[in-house]
């Protein structure tokens, strides 16, 4: 249960910050949608996710 709210989390993080991470290539990996639903963009950063996450654990690690 605690992952899915920290995915939900990061999801409506990324949404609010799709500009910005655009502008320095995230969002652009393969496995992130973008769903239009009713007019409105819905980002889901499944691929940046998984690719943050993957650089987070391989720090906290070396670290």
């Amino acid at each position: 249960m605690r992952w899915l709210i920290v995915f939900v989390l990061a999801c409506l993080v990324f949404n609010h910050l799709q500009s910005w991470l655009a502008r320095i290539g995230l969002g652009r990996v393969p496995g992130d949608f973008t769903v239009t639903v009713a007019g409105r963009k819905l980002y889901l950063p499944v691929g940046s996710s998984l690719l943050l996450t993957l650089l987070m654990n391989v720090l906290m690690r070396w670290w």
